[in-house]
């Protein structure tokens, strides 16, 4: 009789052997980028060193009061988009997550969701319903989208080039587009809710289930959607803060050309950075580790008019604040302030959904007993 492991063994280890595979492939891959882009900068690596042995201090500093201002202006973001939804936080706090989870987005393999979950769990923490915090994080990340955009359009404009239309509008079209969903069912409750029970009921009865399953969460979805009131106010005050977000990274990247001696074309800082963090999105290599680096290079020598070496030294401070002293400082204040939570992580889940679930039992309740008793209806 044949060995049941001798016969499953060679299907099992068939995915292993894939997986092994592709991540030799990329290995490879990495490694003969960053050969050839050895081999293409070595020429000019003697040059930048010299022009970062002879960095100007004060701009370097300057480097990093600008990223730091950057970072601090996205919790403002964050901080905001929160308080329309009735959250109230400390932007001590708000920056503390912006720190973490940047961290975390930069060095971490597949770092974009690790981020995401930390900060729709630490925005829980301080009292935000999931509504509310998956809206901050939709509206903060189509902001900055949209942003990027504009900063790489107004820089294409200035030098001539041509851009298609729709990779700024886009993101300027989802903003609107969200903010005004949220602010029609917020001030129109009753219309939304009777269309939903009315999709509901259609699905029901097509699954063959009861036909008022799962409104009363739905209820509480349009509920939690009320408390968000983004007012004109905290709109601008929001993108006010997205745009000093922004544009204090661009002066960090400016800063970091000073620094060494380079005199960058603004408009090709504006391409070049735009290029920098679009590349960056992409989740080739944590923190877009080479490939970033490679394009900030490009962009600045070809855009911003400065010589390679200048370049190479300009991307090798700024990617060193952006990247290294942001991720070393995030890292620092996800340990002090944020690592025991990680402990009650689950505890936590298991109060918070017990306390959502009573609220929604006593919501319904008093619901039927205001529909039963006739002076109250």
């Amino acid at each position: 009789m044949p060995d049941p492991s001798s016969t499953s063994g060679p299907a099992a280890r068939r995915p292993r052997n894939r997986l092994r595979w592709v991540k030799w492939i990329a290995a490879i891959a990495l490694v003969a980028l960053l050969v050839g882009e050895a081999i293409y900068l070595w020429p000019r690596l003697h040059e930048s060193w010299t022009a970062v042995r002879e960095i100007h201090w004060g701009w370097l500093a300057a480097c990093v009061v600008a990223q730091a201002v950057s970072l601090s202006a996205f919790g403002r973001v964050q901080k905001q988009l929160l308080d329309a939804g009735g959250v109230q936080v400390r932007q001590r706090k708000s920056v503390a997550v912006i720190y973490g989870s940047t961290a975390m987005s930069l060095t971490l393999p597949a770092g974009q969701v690790f981020s995401t979950a930390f900060t729709y769990r630490e925005t829980r923490r301080w009292g935000a319903s999931p509504v509310v915090a998956s809206w901050q994080l939709a509206i903060s990340g189509v902001i900055a989208a949209a942003g990027l955009a504009v900063l790489g359009v107004a820089g294409g404009l200035v030098v001539g080039s041509s851009f298609n239309t729709f990779t700024v509008v886009l993101p300027i079209i989802g903003v609107i587009a969200i903010v005004a969903a949220v602010r029609y069912i917020s001030n129109h409750p009753e219309s939304i809710k009777q269309f939903a029970r009315w999709g509901l009921r259609k699905y029901n009865a097509f699954r063959n289930h009861d036909l008022d399953a799962g409104a009363e969460a739905i209820d509480k979805v349009i509920g939690q959607i009320q408390s968000v009131q983004l007012g004109k106010r905290d709109g601008a005050l929001t993108l006010s803060w997205s745009a000093v977000h922004r544009l204090a990274d661009v002066a960090c990247l400016a800063f970091a050309c000073f620094a060494v001696g380079a005199d960058p074309r603004l408009s090709g800082l504006f391409i070049a950075f735009a290029a920098g963090k679009a590349v960056g999105s992409v989740p080739l290599a944590p923190g877009g580790l080479v490939v970033v680096d490679a394009t900030l290079i490009a962009f600045l020598t070809s855009a911003a008019s400065i010589t390679a070496s200048q370049a190479v030294a300009s991307a090798l401070v700024y990617r060193g604040v952006s990247f290294i002293l942001v991720a070393i400082v995030g890292w620092i204040v996800f340990l002090v302030l944020f690592r025991k939570h990680q402990h009650a992580d689950l505890e936590f889940d298991i109060a918070l959904e017990r306390q959502e679930t009573s609220d929604l039992g006593r919501a319904a309740e008093h619901d039927r007993d205001s529909k039963g008793d006739p002076e109250t209806a």
